[in-house]
């Protein structure tokens, strides 16, 4: 059964958790577990098997003259076969890699650490997103209430009119006036309950729950600024730098291993024996081998630069992004601190229309006026009041988007 979420808070919470890209977390850390798990297999020891059959064009053979002699001793000095075989195995054993396998795990770490990163940008962009269905949801609930008060005012005004009309001091015309601007704003009611209600189908699919009505939310200081995703992502990539600068360091570092061969087949390693018997025979080596690979040092240089081209790109995004984000907080600080004025200013606006308007009630009730003045004073006391309620949520959606901006 779906929750129900009111706060936007919750809200938030629902998208991230319902965004199929969440899912990404566990699928990139069992990737690296995997991943980090096959580097540690390069301390196994390396076998391989092989089977060959080669026939060579010429072999190592007996001079003439020393096979005469041997022939003359009545040895039968053949010589080896130009149709040779071998099926053997061959074992290596690492020792020491110069810490190859070490920064592979390390870097392996590293980029799992920058997808998970990036995955955590994406995943808090949803939270502006929610913002924008929210604020919209609740400036929506805002009309709502004030279309209703509205209808209810001018019901009022239509019922007084009925009977003004009935006892003949007004004319038929004014209370049918009335009723079709009530008849109006009720239509304008019922197209704001549906927008209402698409949007709030929306943000609960969104957000993975059966969506209520909204909260509105508190006017609160947006606090201080946290650290970012794009922020941590930039670091993360700093940090899978330092260890690829740490394999070229490891790749020119010897690598010493011992080893073990073994085959069965023809010649084998006693070339006297197999020059007489021609027979299949059992060999075996055991050995240690040191190799220095200095090839590495051809392209240290350009790698090296490289990567510090990778940590000057990260940090000149360090820098494009703060810059942003100062402008981006100056900005709506700046917007919150005029939706502020202009919300005294709107409190004062709507005093003045309401005591405008019931003058008009009254003026329309003693002859003055038409019932045309009393509907546009009527109107226009409601256009401040939806002015207000405008300028109140978008000044809590300016709070909510700055904190959004600091990640607070």
């Amino acid at each position: 059964m779906m929750a129900k979420a009111q706060t936007l808070e919750e809200c938030q919470k629902a998208a991230e958790n319902n965004y199929p890209q969440i899912r990404q977390y566990d699928l990139i850390s069992k990737t690296t577990d995997l991943t980090i798990a096959n580097i540690q297999k390069g301390w196994l020891p390396q076998i391989s098997a092989t089977a060959q059959a080669t026939l060579q064009s010429d072999v190592t053979s007996w001079p003439e003259q020393m096979q005469t002699v041997y022939q003359q001793m009545g040895l039968d000095m053949k010589g080896l076969k130009k149709d040779q075989y071998r099926v053997g195995v061959d074992i290596n054993q690492p020792v020491y890699d110069g810490g190859t396998i070490r920064i592979q795990k390390e870097i392996a770490r590293q980029q799992g650490a920058v997808q998970q990163a990036q995955t955590a940008v994406s995943l808090y962009q949803i939270r502006q997103r929610v913002n924008e269905m929210y604020f919209a949801l609740l400036l929506l609930n805002e009309q709502i209430t004030l279309n209703n008060d509205l209808q209810e005012l001018l019901s009022a005004n239509e019922k007084k009119l009925s009977s003004m009309y009935k006892r003949g001091t007004a004319s038929q015309s004014d209370y049918q006036a009335v009723k079709a601007e009530r008849l109006n704003v009720v239509q304008q009611g019922t197209n704001l309950q549906s927008q209402k209600r698409t949007l709030q189908m929306m943000l609960g699919m969104f957000c993975g729950i059966e969506m209520k009505e909204p909260v509105k939310p508190a006017v609160v200081d947006a606090g201080t600024t946290g650290i970012r995703p794009e922020l941590s992502l930039i670091d993360a990539q700093l940090s899978l730098a330092d260890s690829q600068e740490k394999m070229l360091d490891a790749a020119l570092r010897p690598r010493f291993s011992v080893f073990a061969s073994g085959f069965y087949g023809y010649p084998g390693y006693n070339m006297f024996e197999d020059m007489m018997s021609r027979s299949w025979s059992l060999n075996g080596m055991i050995g240690a081998r040191l190799t220095w690979n200095i090839g590495a040092l051809y392209t240290r240089k350009n790698d090296k630069a490289k990567i510090q081209l990778q940590r000057d790109m990260a940090e000149n995004s360090r820098d494009i992004f703060l810059f942003n984000n100062r402008l981006e907080q100056t900005q709506q600080h700046e917007e919150i601190d005029r939706y502020r004025q202009l919300m005294a200013g709107d409190e004062e606006i709507i005093a003045l229309r309401s005591s405008v308007r019931k003058a008009a009630e009254s003026k329309l009730a003693h002859g003055i006026i038409d019932v045309n003045d009393l509907v546009k004073e009527i109107n226009s006391e409601n256009a401040a009041r939806v002015q207000l309620s405008v300028h109140e949520i978008e000044m809590l959606k300016e709070i909510y988007s700055l904190k959004y901006t600091v990640n607070n």
